[in-house]
């Protein structure tokens, strides 16, 4: 998608519509590109010496016996890997195979299971030192608006949290409650008691630069990109990693998809077609129910695209045009509501998230049920998020 973006941008705007070469090439978001690069590299070492495949072994091995609580433990391990920076992607790609087939052997509804973690991964998502998190607030500080890295994180949070409850009870979560006294079978123990390995050095090295990190963008207010370059290179010298494990382990398809759509929708903005298509969905809305129908229009398209790639740097910039158009709005309940309606989508198998949470599906699991109950997931959190951002945001203004 990044490269078609930008060969469409030369061809549309630099062929056939008279736009310089240095116009275009000037929309590639090259700020943007270098945090990217630095904090995935960063996490490319993280996963390389397998420091964050054995913090989630240890999070597993911490539930024991008790069953129900796997789900929702796994839920927060999930949030909490994908906030520390990796973001969502890299942390269910990590957990997808064994919790999916954990879930197989202790007896979890693998839909369950699929949709605690991926929306538990989806909740860190935008951490203001994860990828998808810097994009957003990258969007919006173009727009004018500062200091909103923790709102957008809050409220992504909380989304994910409240369509986990309700999967928790939905889909058996209550129901394991109820052998919580009986024995754990043999299999069982046998599935949670894994054994792990003490860190490492390079492993406890790379604790350490993650640790940093964090303090370094959250407290001092540093640049995350430069911090996560220089704390990266740091373990690089004292080599934490196998430098080409970690730059293989980068997702240059994100960040090229990311970059790319950036500047197809640059010039798009410059020419006029954002005015345009904000104008189109204004026909349809109003100040109280802009909220509402814009959460949808990202959702649904969200479904099967990219919500970091496509979604946020298509729907964000287009905000201010589309309140002028309408006469009035919140613009802050709209960057929110893009925010977490777009995300709540993305456990269907069509996103990445879905996608790797059924293929990391255990040799038991139906996988045919399992595609069609994620994507019906899928369009139902179409509906469900923008009426929930449309509450939230508009109705009671929170």
């Amino acid at each position: 998608i990044g490269v078609l973006a930008i060969a469409l941008a030369f061809i549309v705007g630099g062929i056939f519509g008279g736009v310089s070469t240095a116009k275009i090439i000037g929309g590639f978001p090259l700020a943007l590109f270098m945090t990217l690069v630095g904090v995935t590299y960063l996490f490319g070492i993280a996963q390389a010496n397998e420091t964050i495949d054995k913090i989630t072994k240890y999070a597993v091995k911490a539930v024991g016996g008790r069953i129900a609580l796997l789900p929702i433990i796994l839920f927060f391990v999930a949030f909490a890997l994908a906030s520390i920076g990796p973001g969502q992607i890299a942390i269910v790609a990590l957990m997808a195979p064994p919790c999916m087939l954990l879930a197989e052997k202790v007896g979890i509804n693998p839909f369950l299971m699929a949709l605690m973690v991926g929306n538990g991964g989806q909740a860190g998502a935008t951490s203001p030192i994860a990828p998808t998190g810097i994009i957003a607030n990258g969007l919006v500080a173009k727009l004018g608006y500062t200091g909103l890295e923790f709102p957008l994180f809050f409220y992504n949070f909380l989304g994910h949290l409240a369509v986990g409850v309700i999967a928790y009870v939905l889909f058996g979560g209550l129901a394991l409650w109820k052998n919580r006294n009986e024995i754990v079978s043999q299999e069982v123990n046998e599935a949670l008691s894994i054994k792990v390995e003490p860190f490492t050095r390079q492993q406890l090295m790379t604790l350490v630069g993650i640790g940093a990190l964090l303090v370094i963008a959250l407290v001092f207010k540093k640049d995350v990109g430069l911090s996560a370059f220089t704390i990266g290179a740091i373990l690089t010298l004292l080599n934490a990693a196998d430098e080409n494990k970690a730059i293989k382990a980068m997702p240059w398809s994100t960040i090229l998809m990311v970059c790319g759509v950036t500047v197809l929708i640059s010039l798009m903005k410059d020419v006029g077609g954002m005015a345009l298509f904000a104008a189109f969905i204004a026909k349809f809305s109003t100040p109280f129910t802009v909220t509402a129908v814009y959460g949808f229009v990202a959702a649904i398209i969200s479904v099967y695209a990219s919500t970091s790639g496509v979604i946020l740097p298509a729907f964000i910039p287009m905000i201010p045009d589309l309140l002028k158009n309408i006469g009035g709005g919140d613009a802050m309940a709209l960057i929110n509501t893009v925010v977490v309606a777009g995300h709540l989508v993305d456990v269907s198998p069509l996103s990445t998230t879905g996608a790797l949470l059924i293929a990391g599906a255990g040799p038991a699991t139906d996988k045919t049920k399992l595609f069609r109950s994620m994507i019906y997931w899928g369009f139902a959190m179409s509906v469900v998020g923008a009426l929930l951002c449309w509450l939230f945001f508009t109705v009671l203004k929170v």
